[in-house]
């Protein structure tokens, strides 16, 4: 979209108080444009003594906000969060599955519930996401990936509804983070050396283990190794472990790595030695998936499972438009059910959509 077009546009941009959707207002100042900002509310619950960045996040939207001549409003989505992201999440998580609330709170929230309450008076939203969008020759808009690999962030909007697509404007997906640092150096943003976050956008300092533990408890169980079927120890509660985990586990002489989950009988199966090959597959199951703006069912593409640098090429066997067996070339250590398996073109440009894998 050029300026022209842009400066046609009644635009919204999220702002968190990190550098990144900061940059985005800079990028609007200085073609002239004072667009609103708003702050989107989805700390803990009322009353929690738990430690949240969200008031220092507040005063540094508020200070560039200031700074670029726009107004700030404070969207309150406490409750929609809580009841539709957290709902998904300990659900998934209950039943013995590796959950993504960061994807599914760009498609309920930021670009769900805020528009609800605010974003539907607006053409379009801008945030500060690592991601590009193109129009094809038939005047469809599709989710590109940033030239930062490690700082991509397509694969957390590839839930996203096709009309939450055509509304989204990435002002900041063309540049690498060094870049973005560098503009909020130079234009003395208030955070311009902040930490980027880490984790689930709203816990803080939190880990996520607690955030479980204050919905699910704990539900102990025995841990088996898979090779011998000797127990040697308890957990706490399958939800607290992912497939491939090798880090936290408290077992005496690992180290060891989570490879299986028996959600009916609570245990817990783990492998001794460094990456076991019960670890790994190379093929596995994907349904229900969501396609970002058109079908584009293809043999050959790329592929992830999480949040890395890395795209994984494949053949994908399709049984339905939303259900295919993914064949990797090579062998993908941690595959969880749950999980979100993104799929890109062959040339990971493209983000096609994601499904839930199924294994």
């Amino acid at each position: 979209m050029n300026i022209e077009e842009i400066q046609e546009k009644k635009i919204a941009v999220l702002l968190s108080g990190g550098v990144d959707s900061s940059v985005v207002v800079y990028e609007f100042a200085k073609i002239g444009l004072h667009p609103d900002c708003f702050y989107i509310k989805i700390g803990p619950e009322e009353h929690e003594e738990w430690d949240c960045s969200s008031e220092e996040d507040l005063e540094m939207a508020t200070a560039v906000a200031h700074k670029y001549g726009c107004k700030l409003e404070v969207i309150d989505c406490h409750k929609e969060y809580w009841n539709q992201v957290t709902t998904y999440t300990m659900e998934k998580v209950r039943a013995g599955l590796t959950p993504n609330p960061d994807v599914m709170c760009n498609r309920l929230i930021k670009f769900g519930a805020f528009d609800e309450k605010r974003g539907h008076d607006y053409d379009l939203i801008a945030t500060g996401h690592y991601a590009q969008t193109e129009i094809d020759a038939e005047g469809r808009k599709w989710l590109c990936t940033s030239p930062d690999p490690v700082k991509d962030q397509t694969d957390f909007l590839a839930q996203i509804y096709d009309w939450q697509l055509k509304k989204a404007l990435f002002p900041i997906g063309h540049y690498v983070k060094d870049e973005v640092r560098q503009i909020a150096e130079r234009e003395h943003l208030v955070n311009a050396k902040r930490k980027d976050s880490q984790g689930i956008c709203f816990l803080g300092k939190i880990s996520y283990n607690d955030y479980i533990r204050r919905y699910l408890g704990e539900q102990p169980g025995d841990v088996i190794e898979l090779e011998t079927g000797k127990r040697i120890g308890e957990h706490r509660g399958l939800w607290f472990h992912t497939i491939g985990q090798r880090k936290g586990m408290g077992f005496g002489g690992g180290p060891w790595f989570v490879v299986k989950k028996d959600v009916a009988n609570n245990i817990l199966y783990v492998s001794h030695g460094y990456d076991p090959e019960t670890a790994y597959k190379q093929d596995f199951p994907v349904h229900d998936f969501h396609w970002l703006t058109a079908e584009s069912v293809m043999d050959t593409v790329t592929f992830k499972i999480r949040h890395t640098p890395e795209y994984h090429p494949a053949t994908l066997e399709w049984k339905s438009p939303q259900e295919f067996i993914v064949h990797s070339r090579e062998k993908i250590h941690g595959v969880a059910p749950g999980q979100f398996c993104v799929i890109y073109d062959a040339d990971h440009h493209r983000c096609l959509g994601s499904g839930e894998i199924t294994v």
